[in-house]
């Protein structure tokens, strides 16, 4: 019962320190978060196929066996799980995977990473955004099946198995990193060290997504040490996600955003 307050309680606390754009003060900020809304409007009318593209997955209810690497799921504990089940409690939202999508066009989006495919909805709306190669990890064979349906590219390389082996591997063969989406084992230990590994192959026009930052206290503590890391000068917290931001003009900073 204590873990399953925990999000309620952040969302409670995040709600009491988030700031709209009518109360920044620095021009920079006034100016990203501008250009958020620019964005989320001219694609109003875009990738709406993707989006039927979840409702057929809503409507399906097979059964598939799933192999869970990280902590589990909350609504769905059960490693046999109906795909409309994992599509409803387990991706993320339209309004935030064009989220992700902006701060990934913020960047040369050359290299684009998504850690945890799950049934392939975010990772169709980063890779309208691609400009390079987007790579898409995930250590369940059976949900990476269901996610590669109808998404042929060149473009997107769907890698399987455990993170923890394949993304050092991939590392090692591709250096750099313009922008990562950590959504993948839901625990402080394994979002810390993959988050550490994708540093060490950003730069200053990279951009870190960290999913589900209010999940548990655990996630909680990597999202506060991960925005405290000297490189970080920059982060942004919209309770479902937290942003890191390299190149920031100005001093160490962290911001609290309605969204």
């Amino acid at each position: 019962m204590i873990k399953s307050l925990f999000p309620l309680k952040g969302y409670f606390q995040y709600w009491l320190e988030k700031k709209n754009k009518a109360s920044l003060q620095n021009p920079h900020l006034v100016s990203l978060v501008s250009e958020l809304e620019i964005f989320l409007e001219e694609r109003k009318h875009l990738d709406l196929d993707i989006e039927d593209w979840r409702a057929q997955l809503l409507q399906n209810h097979q059964t598939i066996e799933v192999l869970d690497l990280g902590a589990g799921s909350k609504k769905v504990p059960s490693n046999r799980r109906k795909i409309s089940a994992i599509t409803k409690y387990s991706t993320s939202g339209r309004k935030f995977a064009q989220l992700y999508q902006y701060f990934a066009s913020l960047t040369p989006a050359n290299h684009l990473l998504e850690l945890g495919t799950c049934m392939g909805l975010t990772t169709r709306y980063l890779h309208r955004v691609a400009k390079g190669k987007l790579a898409t990890f995930e250590g369940s064979e059976a949900i990476q099946n269901t996610a590669k349906r109808g998404l042929e590219s060149s473009q997107v390389e769907f890698i399987l198995g455990d993170i923890s082996d394949t993304l050092p591997r991939y590392l090692s063969e591709n250096n750099q990193v313009d922008f990562a989406l950590v959504d993948s084992s839901h625990t402080y230990q394994k979002t810390i060290e993959f988050t550490d590994l994708l540093m060490k192959h950003c730069d200053s026009k990279s951009i870190l997504a960290i999913a589900d930052i209010y999940w548990s206290k655990g996630m909680n503590r990597a999202w506060q040490e991960l925005k405290s890391r000297k490189e970080v000068q920059l982060s942004l917290d919209f309770y479902e996600c937290g942003i890191l931001i390299f190149d920031y003009p100005g001093e160490k900073s962290h911001l609290i955003l309605d969204y």
